[in-house]
């Protein structure tokens, strides 16, 4: 009975945090009906979408294709479009949980009046984590119906693609905002876009990873969209391979502790 009750009380408390962080992105939301943030989601939109039709297709008409782990051949647009789907939900996402997080904090000022209800840090960054996330599913989607609509992948498999997608977005979101509360100022974020322009780059995004010089692969093996992209291609050439669960696994995990640093770092800075 006593467990009973504690774990219907813990129950409660999560409900009520869970509402608090909702909140959070709830008034996001409200903000978000300006003219001026929807020009900047089409931007980060459309960004991937020219790269997939000027190198996916464009310079995919000279290339045969690749072989898959299973056998088949895909055409080099069917290998490049998930590749930008994970760059379109890491775009979403990073900008929504860096720019817009870091503008909110340093010079809104909004969190302090937030800390004035019973909102604690980590729903802030919960809440601010799910404004991303949600950033990111408009992406996926729109992204994921242009590669139903032009037979790239099919229907079934872009459905099972959709929620990984999401993680790809949040682990990249959670990340985010953990380096935008390090940021001393706007400068800061200059590295932070050569850094994303690196990843698409050098992701496996264009070519496979065993291309790469030895050294060049391991890098490239350990950086966060080589994992996205690979558990997004897997799903949407329909080919998944035992080895997604460690792409999926390394997701998670950058997600948690993405999370517990921003959650730990937005209370030092907003508290003290």
């Amino acid at each position: 009975m006593v467990t009973l009750l504690a774990a219907a009380r813990s129950a409660r408390r999560i409900d009520r945090r869970l509402a608090r962080a909702v909140s959070v992105t709830g008034r996001n939301v409200a903000a978000a009906r300006h003219a001026s943030y929807w020009l900047a989601l089409l931007s980060g939109f459309f960004e991937p979408l020219l790269y997939l039709l000027s190198i996916g297709v464009g310079v995919g008409a000279m290339i045969d294709g690749f072989t898959l782990p299973d056998g088949r051949t895909v055409g080099y647009a069917e290998f490049v479009a998930p590749a930008m789907l994970a760059a379109s939900a890491m775009n979403g996402a990073f900008a929504e949980s860096t720019f817009n997080f870091f503008g909110k904090m340093k010079f809104q000022k909004l969190y302090d009046a937030v800390l004035a209800t019973p909102v604690a840090p980590v729903e802030i960054a919960v809440g601010e984590l799910l404004t991303a996330m949600l950033r990111g599913a408009v992406y996926a989607a729109a992204f994921l119906g242009i590669m139903v609509a032009t037979g790239l992948t099919s229907v079934g498999w872009a459905l099972v693609a959709f929620p990984a997608t999401m993680l790809v977005g949040f682990a990249f979101g959670a990340c985010g905002m953990a380096l935008a509360t390090y940021m001393r100022g706007w400068q800061d974020f200059d590295y932070v876009v050569v850094g994303m322009f690196a990843l698409f780059m050098f992701s496996g995004t264009f070519a496979p990873a065993d291309s790469y010089p030895a050294p060049v692969r391991v890098l490239v093996e350990v950086t966060p969209l080589y994992h996205g992209v690979e558990l997004l291609r897997g799903i949407t050439t329909g080919a998944p391979q035992w080895s997604m669960l460690w792409h999926l696994a390394y997701l998670l995990a950058l997600t948690a502790v993405g999370l517990a640093v921003a959650g730990k770092r937005v209370g030092t800075l907003l508290c003290r």
